[in-house]
């Protein structure tokens, strides 16, 4: 059980192993070249997801995309920084692409719903469509990463998560017993159940925006685009769920910021984008989730270690210095020709990065 804060002595720094983040948007272009750096000063590797238009779903289109990373990293980071490059699985994927990947390096592969989340129309119809791709994966080695809801429409926002266990995510575990799967940006009290006791090829990523907030920070003062996110924020009673799951120690939960930069003015919209930009002080913001519940402790497990032992990779040598030290994030930052608004902006957080 946590300490309680009146009795806790408090830390003025912290020190961990340089961490990951196994669940990132870097986009293209501009949009990469803006905000690329925010996570390659913070982060040794990244996961980074294929959902471009057009998507990224070949071996080649991995690789080409990778250069354009690479490329696009300022001098003082080079060298510093390695993005982990995925493929979009649709119902097209061809099982001997596979094989190619993995000769390639490319560590997984990435199952969107259609429709479930941004640019997700190419995503898989009908997890049957995919059978012999993903018994390809399970040869080769490379891991599932889902995003973890249904998407028909009778199914309320809020229980898509808890349908999508029940009816893709345990036949597919039945069907392919040795796939290696990360069930990505948990929402739900249920998915931290099912994830805690589905063995260990079952790992799962959380979001710092939904280890903090609850779905009221969708309404506070208003209706709050930024806060608007796939999945959505849920109750008070998950995010709670989500936060003892993070700081428990359990090498089955790791860090993925799921990061999504959108201009502001199609978030500031009508039909608001989905996604959190978070990359900014994504550590930061960690470690404030990790500070209040009285377990900055568990912090460097979660954020440095547990994702690459799931991922079969080494740990990182380096390290990095947190210190207790109010600092206000920004109101907007540059965004190729428009503004992009990071989660929080204008407010104050306890802890920054150092260096």
């Amino acid at each position: 059980m946590p300490i309680p804060a009146a009795v806790r002595q408090p830390r003025d720094s912290l020190v961990i192993t340089r961490p990951d983040d196994w669940h990132l948007h870097l986009r293209d272009g501009a949009a990469l070249a803006a905000v690329l750096p925010h996570t390659a000063r913070q982060f040794a590797r990244a996961v980074v997801m294929p959902n471009l238009k057009p998507p990224v779903t070949t071996t080649a289109l991995a690789l080409a995309y990778r250069d354009r990373i690479l490329g696009a990293l300022p001098d003082e980071l080079r060298g510093r920084f390695e993005p982990l490059m995925t493929l979009y699985l649709t119902d097209n994927t061809p099982p001997d692409e596979i094989k190619r990947a993995r000769e390639a390096g490319i560590r997984a592969l990435k199952l969107y719903p259609a429709g479930a989340t941004t640019n997700s129309d190419a995503g898989v119809t009908d997890i049957r469509r995919v059978h012999a791709t993903l018994d390809a994966m399970q040869r080769e080695g490379l891991l599932l990463l889902v995003h973890g809801e249904v998407t028909t429409p009778e199914v309320d926002v809020f229980d898509r998560e808890a349908v999508f266990i029940e009816e893709v995510f345990e036949p597919l575990r039945a069907d392919f017993p040795a796939l290696r799967i990360v069930f990505e940006h948990i929402t739900t009290r249920e998915a931290v159940e099912y994830v805690a006791t589905s063995g260990p090829l079952v790992g799962a990523t959380i979001t710092a925006h939904h280890l903090l907030h609850n779905r009221n920070a969708l309404f506070q003062g208003g209706l709050r685009p930024h806060m608007y996110c796939l999945p959505v924020l849920k109750g008070e009673s998950h995010r709670q769920a989500l936060v003892s799951a993070a700081t428990s120690g359990s090498s089955k939960f790791f860090l993925g910021t799921d990061s999504a930069p959108h201009a502001a003015h199609l978030k500031e919209h009508a039909a608001a984008c989905a996604g959190c930009y978070t990359a900014l002080s994504a550590i930061e913001l960690y470690a404030q989730a990790f500070d209040n519940a009285g377990a900055l402790d568990k912090l460097e497990g979660f954020a440095s270690h547990h994702g690459a032992d799931f991922y079969g990779l080494a740990r990182n040598t380096g390290q990095v210095t947190l210190k207790r030290q109010p600092w206000q994030l920004p109101e907007a930052l540059a965004f190729g020709d428009a503004e992009l608004k990071p989660l929080g902006a204008g407010e104050t957080l306890a802890w920054r990065l150092q260096g």
